[in-house]
């Protein structure tokens, strides 16, 4: 006679931010198996809000050993929404666009987590309000802060910065400021020196004709500009990075 295979049941609580959004980020986890309890934490040098919010449950999903029935308690409506309203499903049936032209932000970490909840048993998210006294949601809350303040930031390979050009806002607050060209220029949102730097390695993407060799950064609010004189052609036929 067969017996009939159990499964762990499992919680995880997670939370995640940047500061500011973009800037440094970080996630706190908390895992519960019975009377067990983990927590975890990890913060990273340049990320956004919602990045974390799904790294965090990720983190989480990662540490089971063996296929489980887990259910998954986030704040963010993001997360579960995607998950629960089966928005990150279409968008990867999509070859991640949300419509025909806009395409879906993280699909990186969509993508792993979806495939990290095809490995379970099942996985459930319960959306709880964010400070209102929930213990674990305070208590990942606290982590994440931890996080963030942590010396242990690691970088967000799969993040991609929003591009500012280097022009500067026609506004009543902006119109005097000068274009950031480059390093030493200060940024037009805090008036900090920017510093130049160098973007990690990638290939090619089909039809991409340049690139930025490098780019400026703001080391206090980390925006960035992408600059003409960084801009750099290239043969179409031939990877970027040999």
């Amino acid at each position: 006679m067969q017996t009939k295979r159990t499964f762990p049941k499992v919680n995880i609580y997670s939370d995640g931010g940047a500061d500011p959004n973009p800037g440094k980020g970080g996630f706190g986890v908390i895992m519960t198996y019975k009377k067990h309890r983990k927590e975890f934490y990890q913060g990273y040098k340049l990320t956004t809000n919602n990045r974390m919010e799904l790294m965090g449950v990720i983190f989480g999903l990662e540490q089971l050993k063996r296929p489980s029935i887990v259910t998954v308690y986030t704040d963010s409506k993001y997360v579960a929404d995607g998950i629960n309203e089966g928005w990150a499903e279409k968008w990867r049936a999509r070859n991640w666009y949300r419509t025909r032209k806009e395409k879906a932000i993280n699909p990186d970490l969509w993508e792993k987590l979806l495939e990290l909840i095809s490995m379970q048993e099942s996985v459930a998210f319960k959306w709880i309000k964010g400070h209102d006294g929930h213990t674990e949601n305070e208590r990942c809350d606290e982590l994440a802060s931890i996080a963030i303040n942590s010396d242990n930031l690691l970088d967000d390979d799969g993040y991609e910065p929003p591009i500012e050009t280097g022009e500067p806002q026609q506004s009543s607050q902006s119109h005097n400021k000068s274009k950031v060209l480059k390093e030493g220029d200060e940024c037009r949102k805090c008036n900090t020196p920017v510093i130049k730097k160098l973007p990690k390695r990638k290939p090619l993407k089909p039809n991409q004709t340049y690139y930025f060799e490098y780019y400026l950064l703001c080391p206090k609010c980390n925006t960035i500009y992408m600059v003409e004189d960084a801009k750099r052609f290239v043969n179409q036929t031939n990877s970027l990075f040999s």
